[in-house]
């Protein structure tokens, strides 16, 4: 599933394309995904100006406006989605389910698996954040309200390990199973160490972990493991640089142990029992 860095990647090559872009007309190929399609964009959207495109954790925010309309596409990439620019006499493939048709071209939805989101929020920018899908997400890992005095205190009662918390969107928002596993590698935290277990000196290491994490990862492009692709049909190539995931059996490149895999609330987790305590 596309994470933060993959969200924010795509944030970024879609935004020079499309802001300022006036949408001519909506082509919608599956009446549901995750949740139904708002059959009214073919409606509300033609006409519209796209004024900015943000993300909210692993959402796109596409704001949009005319006299009369105003409001936020909210996109969800799902498992397996992508969004990409298409001519527009590209006739659409089989699980091409939704267009945003511009004058020049298409930004076009493709979603094998059918998990994604396409939704409208009516109102000014802020009131997106309002949407249920987003009113319970975490903070921001990015932001600079992501601190180690927060994240001590936020993480203070939790007993379970340390990583699957990480992951929990409630709490913060996009450190998917890879940015999880390297963050805690390069804090030389163990995955299994209870959250209110690691000290306040460990935590100060930790918090800029995950954001140099974070940061590298869409430095390069993000992570294709499946089906991610950029906007212009390019591949991320963080995966290449970890330093544990997807490493199992391999030697540590800080230590020379053997990194190990486990199992954390169904997912994979890898690490270095020598570095990592």
């Amino acid at each position: 599933m596309p994470e933060l860095p993959e969200v924010e990647v795509c944030r970024r090559g879609l935004a020079p394309e499309l802001e300022g872009a006036l949408i001519e007309a909506v082509e919608i190929r599956a009446p549901k995904l995750r949740h139904e399609i708002p059959h009214a964009l073919l409606e509300l959207l033609p006409g519209c100006r796209i004024s900015a495109v943000r993300r909210r954790g692993k959402y796109l925010l596409i704001d949009c406006s005319r006299a009369g309309v105003e409001g936020s596409l909210i996109i969800h990439l799902g498992m397996s989605g992508n969004l990409r620019f298409v001519p527009r006499h590209l006739p659409p493939g089989k699980h091409d389910h939704f267009d945003l048709v511009m004058a020049g071209q298409i930004l076009r939805l493709a979603d094998p698996r059918r998990f994604g989101v396409v939704l409208w929020q009516p109102g000014p920018p802020a009131a997106a954040e309002q949407h249920p899908l987003l009113a319970t997400q975490g903070l921001e890992p990015l932001s600079d309200a992501f601190t180690v005095d927060w994240i001590h205190a936020a993480i203070a009662k939790r007993s379970g390990p340390i990583k699957p918390t990480l992951m929990d969107s409630h709490l913060v928002v996009g450190i998917g199973n890879i940015y999880a596993s390297e963050s805690l590698f390069r804090a030389g935290i163990s995955p299994l160490r209870a959250a209110n277990r690691i000290s306040r000196t460990r935590y100060a290491r930790l918090v800029p972990a995950i954001r140099e994490t974070l940061s590298d990862a869409i430095a390069a492009g993000g992570s294709s493991i499946r089906d991610y692709v950029h906007s212009d049909g390019g591949a991320g190539c963080f995966q290449i640089q970890a330093g544990v995931y997807d490493r199992a059996g391999l030697p540590c490149l800080r230590c020379g142990g053997l990194v190990r895999q486990i199992r954390q609330a169904g997912r994979s987790t890898y690490y270095c029992p020598g570095c990592q305590h």
